[in-house]
């Protein structure tokens, strides 16, 4: 098995956990996303499935914010910008009160 069936399995393998910890039978997240049971057993067996029904589960299992970071552009695009970017406030220490 390779790292792309790795990474499928364990993310068929996540969202039957999630499932279950919803308390949710396979017929009933199928309902639930408009896709068939069968659909939802091979996508927790192998992880695969369209984007599209990965989508409908995840949302139905209130996943589906990740998607939204997905294909999000990186936030430099060279390590110039990176350290052109003014650098994060440093941390300061309290001062120790003197006593009187």
């Amino acid at each position: 098995m390779d790292a792309y069936d790795t990474t499928l399995r364990g993310l068929g393998q996540r969202a039957r956990e999630l499932r279950i910890r919803h308390e949710l039978r396979h017929d009933e997240l199928a309902t639930r996303a408009g896709l068939a049971p069968g659909t939802v057993l091979r996508f927790e067996r192998t992880g695969r499935a369209s984007i599209e029904n990965v989508l409908r589960i995840a949302s139905v299992l209130g996943a589906d914010d990740a998607f939204a970071a997905l294909f999000a552009p990186p936030k430099y695009r060279t390590l110039d910008e990176a350290l052109a970017q003014p650098a994060a406030a440093t941390r300061q220490r309290v001062r120790t009160r003197r006593r009187p």
